[in-house]
């Protein structure tokens, strides 16, 4: 697979896609099909802080808003969450439904052990991926990468 800093948000998506798989190999085995990784973070959220509102559960996740909303909807659709009306209309609460509930103690393990696995890889590496990933992202709040590609190409973005 070709390499290289103009193949980094390839590279990110594929890396992304090998961790999500291989994670959803250990949820298939544990019985779990249904689940997918992104969901554990929003239940394991909710089984310790319990409901909790769209925006309120996008922050403690740490995604955007729009992401956390698209994710609890394929939760609901699977019978992991229940939405209610919160206090105005642009409000909806997400709550654990009972099955939810009964996953947390094998989540929780599966979690534990996940990030164990990910400290041994982590050890392997040269950097490690976690804070590489902290040191990306201030990179990028400190100048965003569509101003580093208008930089780059004076007159590319100009209209």
């Amino acid at each position: 697979m070709t390499s290289g800093p103009e193949f980094l948000g390839t590279r990110l998506r594929h890396l992304l896609e090998v961790l999500d798989r291989e994670v959803a190999a250990v949820y298939a085995d544990l019985g779990l099909a249904d689940v997918r990784p992104r969901f554990v973070a929003y239940i394991r959220t909710l089984g310790a802080d319990g409901p909790r509102s769209i925006r309120d559960l996008a922050a403690a996740v740490g995604v955007t808003h729009s992401a956390a909303s698209q994710t609890v909807a394929q939760m609901a659709r699977r019978d992991l969450v229940t939405l209610t009306p919160g206090a105005d209309a642009r409000h909806r609460i997400v709550s654990l439904t009972p099955a939810a509930g009964r996953l947390l103690p094998t989540l929780d393990a599966e979690w534990a052990a996940t990030a164990a696995a990910a400290t041994a890889l982590e050890a392997e590496l040269s950097t490690p991926l976690s804070a590489l990933i902290d040191e990306v992202l201030e990179a990028l709040e400190r100048r965003p990468m569509r101003e580093r590609i208008a930089d780059a190409a004076p007159g590319l973005l100009a209209h």
